[in-house]
């Protein structure tokens, strides 16, 4: 690599200086010079977090796989997401690649310089709409106006469909005289922002690591061109200050590091349109000519064929597939805006090389303050929970060939005896993997073993798996889950070394404690139930029998091991008698304390409340009306509680309609931003003991899905009561998402020192969207309009009585 830069650079110090002339025309003062000083630049950090849009193009599976032997083009697997109006993270090959920080335009006039990093008046919509303004693809325009009136810039950010280019349109409107407009990229080549070269060419700019290239050029020639590294040698800087290019720099040398791109795009004024790619491939050519053939067809034809218009198959065709989709709209609050956008945003999350890879979130979390200087998938990865609730979404919407793709994918991430350094027992599944199995994170979930059988039955149910399809897979994978969740056994691989004895988890479904949890155990009985139906079906009666008999037997344990009848919570709402959120001995009623965790001490199990006590209804293992159940709810609710152990809040809806309900994950939670501070969470790479868990939206999914259950319970879920929920919980969800209709992982509750300056339920800048939120409010949907809970398993309160 060394001694291919050392020859580009006498290359370009011997034969295009010619060009460097041509450019210092337009900046009588810039002097080229051949390589930037400065390296390896600033240290690198990923971008911001609360993501605005993210986009990528519909692909038509062949045969339940992604092929590049389909009758169309070579499958697109370039992904976009925006971010306070910023095109930030692109992704080039598998989704968690990302390949860039960012893409910014600059605004140069006689006396300022703006970039889009500054504070700028955003707003965002999409491209492509119906008559009731439902986006009809992942297309979006974003206008950005400067606060002093001086310029606007409207962007339309989409991908080419038959190619691995990003497709961007600028239009700047000034009405004053010698304005430039510039853009700038900050490459992070193969995930990472350290260990890049870049160079100019005549065909515009190119960035590389290894055999990864990326490439920005535009319709028009580029009037001026620099590379560098970020922070001293970028350019950004001298426009700063100077408001022109002093020095210009043809490459970054042989020093690899945190480079930057800069092009001058020329003077602006009224409608000044540019079109531009951001191209890739695995070398120089094959990413320039990525972009040259995106730029040949037009702006029209590529963004028609990304929308699905006339004979191509995009978004647009995605969206009338999905059958039950009229149906649901009814159900929305919003004409079904939110849910057409959630049904394109699950779908845009899997990845298109392993076809059913679903992430968490085309995010990092708390992006602009974690580094970068090595790889980092963030939540673009798979966790099977996660997994399961959009599997479970794409059923609800009609879309039976992504679940059926994504349940096959699930044997990626089982144990067994051929996973890279397992040396202990097999049957459970990963914890967190990259979307090619790559191991990551590998604490035992003992719900993320139990839901691939779950969502098995419910394949089954729906006769998108045969009889002789669930046999196959019980055999493969389906037995030795149940196995696990039966007998048990050693994780031994990586750091993990420990015994599992369930239903005792070794994480429940925040991956922080060990022990009894009820969401654990809703998803272990119900899985071992539906197991059981399945060995029937497979002829093996023996196990059907030993899986029906253990969930019976846990079943049986649970308001034992979880359910306290001497609470001491300091609540008037409060019996003392409530589900806790975990215990880690067989006694609900001990002084024991759970372990600490993100910076908060451990607390007396019996003084921590979460909302995973409703998943035993959701799933069928209790009735809406049972005992404990009941018991729980006005804890759960209570807003008295003292603040780091209250659970629910209250969010006023903007049109003055009433309140709505949002619920954090737990009592004492500290997954969040520093109260005291303001800080972002794990700033600095350690965690603080005022770092505070905020609310989660999809909580109002969850217990929008328990007032389904009890109105069913009641017999009282007539069309007043459906209305009530959807003006309620439906709705709420809806007023959680951002401008962009997407839906947050956290939203900001009031509480503390609000350093990022939110709003009262405004996403924070830990993860949007995630995935699972997007499933809960599509499942809500889908179980309003049914009038029954999408994910109920009738089997499960069958065999329990």
């Amino acid at each position: 690599m060394k001694k291919y830069n050392l020859i580009t650079a006498t290359i370009l110090a011997a034969g295009l200086f010619g060009c460097g002339v041509q450019n210092t025309q337009t900046s009588a003062v810039a002097q080229t010079s051949v390589s930037a000083p400065g390296a390896p630049g600033e240290a690198p950090f990923w971008a911001y977090a609360g993501k605005t849009g993210i986009g990528t193009s519909f692909e038509q599976y062949q045969n339940g796989h992604y092929s590049d032997d389909a009758p169309t083009a070579k499958v697109s697997k370039v992904w976009f997401s925006i971010a306070k109006g910023m095109i930030t993270e692109t992704m080039f090959g598998l989704i968690h690649q990302a390949q860039i920080k960012d893409m910014q335009f600059v605004v140069v006039g006689k006396d300022f310089t703006v970039t889009e990093a500054d504070d700028l008046d955003v707003t965002i919509d999409y491209l492509y709409k119906d008559d009731k303004g439902r986006p009809l693809s992942l297309a979006y325009k974003v206008v950005s106006k400067d606060k002093q009136g001086r310029f606007s810039l409207e962007k339309h950010i989409f991908t080419d469909p038959d190619g691995q280019s990003l497709f961007v349109r600028s239009i700047f409107n000034t009405q004053l005289d010698g304005v430039k407009a510039f853009v700038t990229v900050n490459p992070y080549i193969n995930n990472n922002g350290l260990d890049d070269f870049a160079k100019t060419t005549e065909q515009g700019l190119v960035a590389w690591q290894g055999e990864n290239y990326l490439s920005l050029q535009g319709a028009k020639p580029f009037k001026q061109t620099s590379v560098g590294f970020t922070g001293v040698s970028d350019g950004l800087s001298q426009l700063k200050t100077t408001q022109q290019l002093t020095r210009v720099y043809k490459t970054t040398g042989e020093q690899s590091g945190n480079v930057s791109l800069l092009a001058e795009l020329g003077e602006i004024g009224e409608n000044s349109q540019f079109d531009l790619t951001l191209s890739f491939g695995n070398n120089q050519q094959s990413s320039f000519k990525q972009g040259q053939a995106t730029l040949a067809k037009g702006y029209q034809a590529v963004l028609d064929n990304y929308n699905g218009k006339g004979e191509a198959l995009g978004w647009q065709d995605y969206l009338q597939s999905l059958a039950p989709l009229n149906n649901m709209s009814e159900q929305t609050a919003d004409n079904g805006k939110l849910l057409y956008t959630s049904a394109m945003v699950l779908k845009a999350q899997e990845d298109k090389t392993h076809a059913g890879a679903l992430i968490a979130s085309l995010s990092n979390p708390w992006g602009e303050t974690v580094s970068a200087k090595t790889g980092s998938t963030g939540y673009k990865a798979v966790w099977v929970r996660d997994f399961y609730q959009v599997a479970m979404a794409f059923m609800a919407l009609g879309d039976t060939a992504t679940a059926k793709t994504a349940f096959e994918y699930l044997e990626k991430v089982q144990v067994n005896s051929k996973t890279q350094g397992n040396n202990g027992d097999t049957g459970w599944f990963l914890q967190k993997t990259h979307v090619d199995g790559e191991l990551e994170w590998v604490g035992v979930q003992l719900d993320q073993t139990a839901m691939p059988i779950m969502l098995a039955w419910k394949l089954h149910q729906a006769d998108v798996l045969s009889d002789a399809e669930l046999t196959d897979w019980y055999t493969r994978m389906l037995k030795p889950a149940a196995d696990f969740l039966v007998d048990g056994g050693r994780a031994k691989i990586l750091w993990n070394d420990m015994q599992i004895t369930p239903p005792a988890t070794q994480q429940e479904r925040w991956e922080e404690q060990a022990g009894y949890s009820p969401s654990t155990t809703a998803a272990v009985v119900a899985g071992l139930i539906t197991a059981a139906d399945i060995a029937k079906l497979a002829g093996d009666d023996a196990n059907a029998t030993r899986y029906l008999n253990t969930a019976k037997r846990y079943n049986n344990d649970i308001e034992k091991l979880m359910f306290t009848t001497a609470g001491n919570l300091e609540s008037s709402a409060s019996d003392g008698e409530y589900f806790i959120r975990i215990g880690q001995d067989k006694d609900a009623n001990s002084n024991t304390k759970i372990n600490a965790n993100n910076g908060r001490d451990g607390f007396n199990k019996k003084q921590i409340l979460d909302g995973g006590f409703l998943e035993l209804v959701r799933y069928g293992v209790r009735d809406a009306l049972a005992p404990s159940i009941v018991k729980t709810l006005p804890e759960y609710d209570d807003e008295t509680l003292a603040d780091n152990l209250q659970v629910k809040y209250s969010f006023k809806f903007t049109d003055g309609s009433g309140t709505f309900a949002g619920y954090r994950r737990y009592g004492n939670d500290g997954y969040g931003e520093d109260e005291v501070t303001g800080a972002n969470y794990a700033e600095g790479g350690k965690n603080s003991p005022g770092q505070r868990g905020r609310v989660w939206p999809f909580f109002t999914g969850e217990r929008g899905h328990y007032e389904i259950a009890a109105a069913n319970a009641n017999n009282t879920l007539d069309a007043t009561k459906q209305q009530a929920i959807k003006n309620s919980y439906v709705k709420g969800l809806e007023q959680f998402a951002n401008e962009g209709m997407m839906l947050p992982e956290q939203v900001w509750d009031g509480v503390g020192v609000n350093k990022a300056g939110y709003t009262l339920g405004e996403g924070t800048n830990s993860a949007t969207p995630l995935a699972w939120t997007h499933a809960e409010y599509v499942k809500l949907v889908r179980s309003l309009s049914d009038k029954h809970v999408w994910d109920h398993y009738p089997i499960v309160t069958k065999a329990l009585k």
